[in-house]
């Protein structure tokens, strides 16, 4: 049951703060910015917030302005959600895009993957012989 509350939660926060960010004055939180993912911890005094930056050259500055900024978006995020606590934020750069890119490349090409043990490309199973 409370897995849910959490769960519905960490939902509004994404979709609240993904509607605050563009209006951060801060001139490093510039681009296209997507709120990927947010885990509130039980008790609601915490969230990690996972953001995705388009340009990945901007992400480091783009984080650094967020992180300056997370008082205004808590404050604003306590007004626009009815919680007991409002979780204090912390921004982490989410790089599962990436690796999900990855894994799809290495998948359409197999030369990409190097065989674990080049010297045993083959391995003989019992049932060959």
């Amino acid at each position: 049951m409370a897995s849910n509350r959490i769960g519905r939660i960490n939902e509004e926060v994404q979709r609240e703060l993904a509607a605050l960010i563009p209006t951060v004055k801060d001139p490093r939180v510039t681009g296209m910015i997507s709120v990927t993912a947010v885990d509130v911890t039980p008790d609601l005094k915490f969230a990690k917030v996972y953001i995705s930056v388009l340009d990945k050259s901007d992400s480091e500055q783009v984080l650094k302005g967020l992180k300056s900024a997370a008082g205004y978006l808590r404050r604003e995020l306590g007004r626009a959600l009815n919680l007991r606590h409002t979780p204090e934020l912390t921004f982490y750069q989410d790089d599962s895009m990436a690796k999900g890119a990855k894994i799809l490349e290495m998948l359409r090409n197999p030369e990409v993957v190097k065989p674990a043990n080049p010297a045993n490309e083959h391995i003989i199973l019992e049932d060959e012989e």
